[in-house]
């Protein structure tokens, strides 16, 4: 629990500072500054911030997810989770799954179906209904696969 308050913690002041970069007469919009081209540039960046943070926080919930299933699975090196690339090969070890089979993850179209075969075999280690790896595919439900099969027992 202390550690998800400290990653709240910090994402909200994450998202204070964001919002002290976006000017005030831009958020507000009661000024008109089309001739001025650095708010527009400020804008971008603003938008690509947010971009980032929400991508660092989705990174670190699926390395949390995954190597608390690596964890429960009794997996050797539930740190790989962390390291990109890395953590395919830890989930490829939950799965009981040939090492080899990393090469497929990067063909397109052919990624997204090892994907969801190889979260049927987490979910099925976790002892969970193999059905759980085909929502993956459903946005925003892939989102809760992960965490269900890592602190759901």
């Amino acid at each position: 629990m202390k550690l998800r308050t400290k990653v709240l913690a910090k994402l909200g002041m994450l998202v204070g500072l964001v919002l002290l970069l976006i000017p005030s007469s831009m958020s507000l919009a009661q000024q008109d500054n089309s001739s001025n081209p650095a708010l527009p540039m400020a804008a971008m960046g603003a938008f690509f911030l947010v971009f980032v943070v929400f991508g660092l926080a989705f990174y670190v919930y699926i390395s949390l997810a995954l190597q608390t299933i690596a964890t429960k699975t009794n997996t050797e090196n539930p740190w790989l989770a962390w390291i990109p690339i890395a953590n395919i090969i830890l989930m490829l070890n939950i799965a009981k799954k040939p090492i080899w089979w990393i090469l497929l993850f990067f063909i397109p179209f052919v990624g997204i179906i090892f994907m969801v075969i190889v979260w049927m075999a987490v979910a099925e280690a976790r002892g969970k209904p193999n059905w759980w790896g085909i929502l993956m595919i459903v946005p925003l439900v892939g989102l809760v696969v992960p965490g269900y099969l890592a602190w759901v027992d």
